[in-house]
């Protein structure tokens, strides 16, 4: 039941969790745990009010349609499309004063920060990757991605109702590490390969939760997953295995918040709110609640020798396709496609 009314919520993209009147923040379901922004709660004596979506373009659309907040937690990938909308102001470094801990790897794009100011607050980053029942499932099986086209697992698969996670899949399993530069050919292969994976597919999951509860149904064994998923199956006691080195590799991506222009809100408390998840002490509160890592090198220290950092964000010996900021068009070729694919054409 808790998965499932996770869920709910997360599909209604409805403020499901009002607090402070005075700030509004458009999330992903799960991140509004107070231990992770627990300095906000201590500054203002309540979290914010929360609304929450399934996935990056459901968001976007929200905003662009003019669903009011004040700030917003895409992905790297979506960062560009906010800019060009004028959805978005820079953020004040000066009022961050942990932004110079934030390592550099995140930054490094023009989208994210320029001769304009820093548009893009990076906070959190994680994998996704192969979860699968391991009492079913035989690992030589999740050895490589072709599991999701293996006819064994026919209606026993889910992947993610997000074109930037299935075309990562996609990609990697038809030899592509890296989507900043895409061909036709390799476009069409990755195509390919994803109309057989959706012939196995029992359902698309909105959210991490709705994978989880379908996992722990018994209704699929396999599934293309965050770190997310797998936590939450592991705090219900279901055998969960995480595979990310199959041989043609996994996926990374990292995500965090941009300054929604004109917001209805207080401004000064979305500084708070940053300042907040900035703190070292949010690595161990993010780790533990969603499973993922932190942007913070500080934050990241205090959890270096967490068991779950090994199990799923350490390095791994295979093949990373990172999901960093794409051609917009290919991007937006790539969402197109993906909607014919899962409409059986």
């Amino acid at each position: 039941m808790r998965l499932l009314t996770t869920t709910i919520l997360a599909a209604a993209a409805l403020p499901a969790y009002a607090a402070d009147s005075q700030f509004t923040v458009f999330d992903w379901a799960g991140f509004e745990e107070p231990s992770i922004f627990q300095g906000y709660i201590d500054k203002h004596g309540d979290s914010p009010t929360f609304a929450f979506y399934g996935d990056d373009d459901e968001a976007f659309q929200k905003v662009a349609s003019g669903f009011r907040a004040d700030v917003v937690h895409p992905c790297s990938q979506m960062v560009s499309k906010y800019r060009d909308a004028g959805l978005i102001e820079p953020w004040d470094t000066a009022k961050i004063p942990n932004f110079d801990k934030i390592d550099e790897r995140f930054l490094d794009s023009e989208v994210f920060r320029d001769d304009q100011g820093v548009w893009f607050i990076p906070t959190d980053w994680g994998a996704t990757a192969i979860a699968y029942n391991s009492e079913t499932v035989p690992a030589e099986d999740v050895s490589t991605l072709e599991v999701f086209t293996n006819p064994k697992y026919q209606g026993r698969t889910s992947l993610p109702d997000s074109s930037d996670d299935v075309w990562a899949l996609a990609y990697l399993a038809t030899g592509t590490t890296d989507w900043t530069d895409v061909t036709d050919e390799q476009f069409a292969a990755a195509a390919d390969w994803l109309r057989k994976a959706h012939q196995n597919v029992a359902a698309y999951w909105a959210d991490p939760s709705e994978q989880a509860q379908l996992m722990a149904s018994g209704a699929v064994d396999v599934a293309w997953s965050w770190n997310d998923g797998v936590v939450y199956l592991q705090e219900d006691d279901y055998p969960v295995g995480f595979q990310r080195e199959a041989k043609e590799g996994s996926s990374t991506f990292f995500c965090g918040f941009v300054n929604v222009k004109d917001g209805p809100g207080d401004e000064e408390r979305a500084y708070d709110f940053i300042n907040a998840w900035l703190e070292p002490s949010a690595g161990k509160a993010l780790l533990d609640t969603i499973g993922y890592g932190h942007t913070s090198t500080e934050a990241m220290e205090t959890i270096k020798d967490e068991p779950a950092v090994a199990e799923g964000l350490a390095e791994v010996d295979v093949p990373v396709l990172a999901q960093t900021p794409n051609d917009p068009e290919q991007r937006q070729k790539q969402l197109a496609e993906f909607e014919k694919i899962k409409a059986g054409f």
